[in-house]
């Protein structure tokens, strides 16, 4: 059974008179962690570290490229152009050195 508060009575303000549990409610907050494989990004080779690629072949966990794009690397990035986008971004990382 759960206490209704009134404003003024505060189950925080004074916690040794009661002995009901509080509930804070949050906001439900969605995290976008889906995998895009949709869209012009899969015909193209993106920039991830080595480093992370080798972890993504291990364990099987998806890695995300510099322009944001998240899969799990599957196809030899030989066989495609680079992504725009990433490239602008490595350049863009490489002149702020």
């Amino acid at each position: 059974m759960m206490k209704v508060f009134d404003e003024s009575e505060s189950p925080l303000s004074n916690p040794d008179e009661s002995t009901s549990t509080a509930v804070l409610e949050r906001p439900e907050v969605k995290e976008q962690t889906e995998k895009s494989d949709e869209g012009d990004a899969d015909r193209f080779a993106h920039y991830v570290s080595k480093e992370r690629i080798a972890q993504s072949r291990l364990t099987g966990r998806p890695v995300v490229a510099l322009c944001g794009k998240v899969w799990v690397p599957k196809h030899d990035p030989s066989q495609y152009p680079v992504c725009p986008d990433c490239k602008r971004i490595f350049q863009e990382m490489q002149n702020d050195k």
